[in-house]
């Protein structure tokens, strides 16, 4: 029995953001129907490198199938400068729970890539305005690739306003998108008016100001994943409705963390988790609503169901490459 290896290149073509995204919204409903085996990420901090290791399994049940997987991923900020590497890079595990045999090692970067555009996608679609036409991007690295593409498959935008404080970084993302949209180069504020917004950067001292948002607008909070990081100012999150997709990681290292840390966010501030609203349990956007907020953390079971959608499909039309990583002798 062989293993499959996908490399990058063969998630991206075995990724399709229109099956990702359902996939990924199946994960938050079984995690709200208590489907799922999450224990909590783990890090392991190394101070000396300037990085750290992250470690995410689970287990997921659903629609006939089920699957575990283990996702060994990386933040290290100077690898570009110092080592020509990316910044992140992950390592996926899927395999078969019954027997525990690894089904595929695959890339876990893409596939992280993949899910988190798809999890923004989810939010947005239950909690945005219909027609929004307008989408907001602050930090135009690699993962707002994802956003734009899921985002704009749940909802007709037309224009997008960027804002990032790399002029290359900006020019390659104008490059990108402006054949699709029309895409104009704006400041933070520029951006936080458009009907949605998606925050993907790396900072500790918020870059968005409530008085900078529209009233009907609404945000991915995607960036913070360590504790001590926070895009929004304070006071958007307590005049907001506030989403969190896992309330033990959002309270370490979501957007939340900080004001949670320093008493200035409790409970009573928490709409709830993105599943409840995924189930019905919870509704989502209603007439009354202003400002929506989603705090994305990642969820191992958005892996999960990637990894799955990724895997079938791989199979199926004969991509990657099998290896007898075992070598069982039958």
């Amino acid at each position: 029995m062989n293993t499959l290896l996908l490399n990058r290149s063969d998630v991206a073509s075995n990724a399709k953001m229109e099956e990702v995204i359902p996939a990924v919204e199946q994960a938050f409903a079984a995690y709200d129907r208590e489907e799922v085996l999450m224990p909590p990420k783990s890090y392991i901090e190394l101070d000396k490198y300037n990085g750290d290791f992250r470690s995410m399994p689970a287990y997921m049940e659903a629609d006939g199938w089920d699957a575990a997987v283990v996702k060994w991923v990386n933040v290290h900020p100077d690898n570009p400068a110092k080592h020509g590497l990316p910044t992140v890079m992950g390592t996926v595990i899927y395999s078969d729970p019954e027997t525990a045999f690894p089904l595929a090692i695959m890339d876990g970067t893409e596939l992280t890539r993949q899910r988190t555009g798809a999890a923004a996608a989810v939010a947005t679609d239950y909690l945005a305005v219909d027609d929004a036409t307008t989408l907001g991007v602050i930090g135009a690295g690699v993962q707002a690739y994802a956003q734009v593409e899921a985002i704009t498959t749940v909802r007709p935008i037309e224009q997008i306003v960027v804002n990032d404080v790399e002029e290359d970084t900006l020019d390659a993302f104008v490059d990108r998108f402006r054949d699709a949209f029309d895409v104009k180069v704006g400041s933070a504020a520029d951006a936080a008016a458009c009907d949605v917004l998606t925050t993907v950067t790396p900072v500790r001292d918020p870059v968005v100001a409530l008085e900078d948002v529209a009233s009907h607008t609404h945000i991915n909070a995607m960036g913070a994943d360590a504790a001590g990081k926070q895009e929004l100012a304070t006071d958007i999150l307590l005049h907001s409705k506030l989403v969190i997709d896992d309330y033990e990681q959002c309270t370490h290292s979501g957007e939340i963390n900080v004001p949670w840390s320093n008493g200035k966010l409790t409970d009573e501030d928490l709409y709830g988790e993105l599943g409840t609203i995924v189930t019905g349990r919870k509704d989502g956007r209603t007439s009354n609503d202003g400002i929506t907020v989603f705090d994305s953390t990642g969820l191992a079971i958005q892996d999960v169901a990637a990894a799955h959608r990724v895997y079938e499909r791989a199979k199926a039309e004969g991509e990657g490459t099998p290896f007898d990583m075992l070598e069982i002798d039958r």
